[in-house]
């Protein structure tokens, strides 16, 4: 980039700025998304369970009792699904001209799961053939009005961080409605095979070792589970060895 091109390009952002500032979701304070006072109230402290009975689990991996052959092998979140960090997501998720908003997210993302030590213990000794990085699907439709894939931006933003590869071996064959609100029966009916393997990615591949062993489902928030229970069901079927979810926000 040329000085001048650079010169215009600073202007532009900071005119940009000036007409938009940036304000706190939480508190409307100019300044960033989330201000110093606000973020104080994020919690930290998220609870850590089994995905395949829901219940209590102490490193946050599958209970060795409700291991089976395509069960999830764990999932880790990097805050608590409140207050602020509510209207933090439901602007990112739903509110296109506040798509920047991933910056923030990214960072919180990232600082706070890198200090999870279970998660760690996971990134660093993973089996052979990964860790990667792989985001809950949009269906195509709901691609298209959203614009984004929220988890998908999410995806590269720990992708640069943690310096891992990012795949995009799965697709949503169906364009679920929403998870919220439904209980935990509805739930796992509304994804039952809402997913499949990116066609660009053949079963062929995993053997011949272009898929990895070893996954990160990332998505925004982590509820019952069943969204990445599903999507690791499909992964395993199809060859991958152990799977574990990676979410923003534990609900």
């Amino acid at each position: 980039m040329s000085s001048v091109n650079f010169f215009v390009t600073i202007t532009l952002m900071m005119f940009l700025d000036f007409l938009f500032p940036k304000y706190c979701v939480n508190c409307r304070k100019i300044g960033d998304y989330i201000c110093a006072n606000c973020f104080s109230f994020i919690s930290f402290d998220v609870e850590m369970i089994c995905l395949v009975c829901n219940k209590g689990s102490f490193d946050g991996l599958t209970h060795p009792k409700c291991e089976s052959k395509y069960a999830i092998d764990g999932a880790f979140s990097a805050v608590s699904y409140k207050g602020i960090v509510k209207k933090l997501i439901y602007n990112f998720k739903y509110k296109p001209f506040l798509a920047d908003l991933k910056n923030t997210l990214n960072e919180l993302f990232y600082e706070s799961i890198i200090q999870n030590e279970n998660f760690q213990k996971v990134l660093n000794h993973p089996p052979a053939g990964g860790p990667f990085l792989v985001p809950i699907p949009l269906h195509k439709r709901r691609l298209r009005t959203r614009g984004y894939n929220h988890s998908q931006l999410l995806a590269e933003g720990l992708s640069r961080k943690l310096n891992l590869g990012l795949l995009d071996i799965l697709e949503r064959t169906r364009d679920t409605k929403s998870q919220f609100g439904l209980n935990l029966k509805k739930r796992k009916e509304n994804i039952k095979d809402a997913f499949t393997l990116n066609t660009k990615y053949p079963s062929a591949s995993l053997r011949a070792g272009i898929i990895p062993n070893t996954i990160f489902l990332v998505d925004d928030i982590l509820t019952t589970g069943s969204t990445l229970l599903e999507a690791a069901r499909i992964l395993k079927r199809s060859g991958v060895k152990k799977v574990w979810g990676l979410t923003l926000a534990r609900d």
